[in-house]
């Protein structure tokens, strides 16, 4: 049995006819794909009339005017006003006298745009300037570093809650602070006011002191005993200091510095303990000093004692405490005499 099949039922379906407002559509968009707001600027470029020219010389129209068509502020439109120009002087494209209504011209690349057109007011004030340089010397667009600027809030969330952001915001607060003292005493303020953050320098602090220690040894080829002298470290001692610096020199950014530290600060204060044992006259030498300086101290702080008042102050342990301390000046005394006769 042969089916009747219909023609029209396995005929092509019909085109629809295209709409001119969607082809009008595509054309724009591909425009606006391959220049950017290059299309936009050219618009503006040959429709605002330049300054300087009278509204009679020529059909272009104020900006004030334009952006009155456009249903948009005066200020947008100069920022591409601006960009045009900006490019214009760079040969990039015709000057605004060359234009006139209407005309199309060739259009730079889309990926170039950005250089040229600044899209927020901040861009013209002393601070938006200041920003555009600094992103320039950094290798970035000014648009990127204005908008980070503009949207503090924004920054804020990113440094939260991105490790790598932080350490970027971190770097860029250190080299602000080299130049601005008031930044720092803010900074200053607000660790002492962080018990966390006072720990955390408190620390840092005392790893930078200890390796400083070690690298002293190491360059000045000295060290300092316990009482205080300064005498040459033994090459040995001094080969240690360097063994350890390397260590340290040699940790990835971000480890902890504080172990190796404190290790290499033991390390090497118990070698100069050693070396100042092991030398007979350098062991004399140092209780001397430690004599002296305990002597001293003892001196300093009978001689703060007033007694001017003492009635007023009085009390039994006092006088106690002062007869224990003639007795054992007495002792001190008797002992010193008695080791300067036995010298031979």
């Amino acid at each position: 049995m042969t089916l009747a099949i219909d023609p029209s039922e396995t005929s092509a379906p019909t085109a629809v006819p295209l709409s001119d407002l969607v082809a009008r559509d595509a054309r724009e968009f591909g425009v606006y794909a391959r220049t950017g707001g290059w299309a936009f600027a050219l618009m503006v470029a040959r429709s605002v009339r330049p300054g300087g020219q009278a509204a009679g010389e020529t059909p272009k129209v104020s900006a004030k005017e334009f952006a009155e068509l456009a249903g948009c502020s005066p200020e947008r439109v100069m920022r591409y006003y601006k960009a045009w120009d900006r490019a214009a002087d760079d040969g990039l494209v015709p000057h605004f006298e060359a234009l006139q209504p209407g005309q199309d011209v060739e259009l730079p690349d889309s990926d170039v745009w950005l250089s040229y057109y600044v899209s927020r007011n901040s861009a013209t004030s002393e601070r938006g300037t200041a920003i555009a340089q600094a992103a320039e010397a950094e290798g970035i667009r000014p648009t990127k570093a204005l908008e980070v600027a503009e949207n503090p809030t924004a920054l804020r969330a990113a440094i939260l809650a991105d490790p790598s952001t932080a350490r970027a915001a971190r770097s860029a607060l250190l080299d602000r602070l080299k130049e601005d003292p008031d930044l720092q005493a803010e900074l200053a303020r607000d660790v002492v006011r962080t018990d966390d953050l006072k720990k955390a320098v408190a620390t840092e602090s005392r790893a930078a002191d200890r390796i400083g220690y070690v690298r002293q040894i190491a360059e000045s080829g000295q060290i300092r005993t316990p009482a205080g002298q300064t005498v040459d470290a033994p090459a040995v001692l001094r080969e240690e200091a360097e063994r350890h610096l390397s260590l340290i020199d040699e940790l990835e950014d971000g480890e902890d510095t504080g172990e190796w530290a404190t290790e290499a600060y033991d390390t090497m204060k118990s070698l100069v303990a050693e070396t100042v044992e092991a030398d007979p006259e350098l062991r004399v030498q140092e209780q001397r000093t430690k004599f002296y300086s305990s002597l001293q101290k003892a001196t300093r702080a009978f001689e703060e004692l007033t007694f001017d008042d003492a009635q007023d102050f009085y009390e039994d342990d006092m006088v106690q405490r002062l007869e224990e301390l003639q007795q054992a000046i007495g002792t001190c005394l008797s002992t010193l005499r008695g080791a300067r006769g036995s010298r031979p």
